[in-house]
């Protein structure tokens, strides 16, 4: 199993919602190394759902169930979707902040690659997330 992170601004895609669909498709990536991270998924996979730019946290897991295949919003060839479905709302959010300041985390894609909006992660490094969004 494979672990990853994706990116959304909750104006435009929020966990909220996501929730409320109950499924969605990963669409919108026009950077090579994001759409070369959604080729790389596989179904069973775990991905954190990240709020950027308002809220700023990690906020649930989601699953993929479809490994990558033509985005359906673009004429453009290339560029893919998986599907994904919510698996749980963590407990509580795990802030930018916090991620920040563990030490453990230090050299994960979130604060190297702040721009990319779908990277992959370690296993210890989704485990210690998810841990620190454990009451």
């Amino acid at each position: 199993m494979n672990y990853w992170l994706v990116k959304s601004e909750p104006a435009k895609y929020s966990w909220d919602t996501f929730e409320k669909e109950g499924y969605t498709f990963w669409d919108g990536v026009r950077n090579y190394q994001a759409r070369n991270n959604l080729n790389a998924m596989r179904e069973g996979d775990l991905v954190l759902f990240y709020h950027s730019n308002e809220g700023k946290a990690v906020i649930g897991i989601a699953k993929i169930i479809k490994e990558a295949y033509p985005d359906p919003t673009t004429m453009e060839k290339g560029w893919v979707v998986v599907d994904l479905v919510p698996e749980q709302r963590l407990e509580k959010p795990v802030t930018l902040q916090q991620i920040k300041a563990d030490k453990r985390l230090e050299n994960i894609g979130l604060l190297r690659q702040t721009q990319l909006s779908v990277m992959a992660l370690k296993p210890e490094e989704f485990d210690i997330i998810v841990s620190l969004g454990s009451n």
